[in-house]
């Protein structure tokens, strides 16, 4: 009989990939975000992943297809919550003024947080606006 974490592991895996598989650097544990905040110079996009229906039908879709923007952050990252619960609670010490929210974009430069779009703006939206709102952010802080 598989365990609870195994059975877990092997439900979640496909959303983790479908970032990872766009290029997304996934933290998993407290110190993988600290180091990785700390060494990202220029802007960095985090994707605090879920497991709910508008992560899967318009936040990972969303941000995939920002990607494909002329301009687009230096460095992309991902924290899962619920599954990577430490690393999540680091990031979002990050994310100064606002609730945990996921799923969540927060755009960071030089490590300090810019801009914020939670899950309300996400699941109150669909997938071209949610894509359009993250290029206008690319446009603003990216070169």
């Amino acid at each position: 009989m598989m365990s609870y974490e195994a059975y877990m592991s092997q439900v979640i895996q496909p959303m983790r990939d479908e970032l990872t598989r766009v290029g997304f650097q996934e933290l998993r544990t407290p110190e993988e975000v600290e180091e990785a905040f700390a060494n990202a110079k220029g802007t960095a996009l985090v994707v605090v992943n879920s497991v709910c229906g508008c992560a899967a039908g318009l936040a990972r879709p969303a941000v995939a297809h920002s990607l494909h923007h002329p301009k687009k952050p230096d460095h992309l990252f991902t924290v899962f919550a619920g599954q990577d619960k430490e690393a999540t609670a680091k990031a979002r010490e990050y994310f100064e003024g606002y609730p945990p929210s996921s799923p969540s974009f927060a755009l960071l430069k030089d490590g300090k947080l810019v801009a914020m779009i939670e899950r309300y703006q996400i699941e109150n939206n669909d997938l071209q606006t949610i894509s359009r709102m993250l290029t206008d952010l690319y446009d603003q802080y990216c070169s």
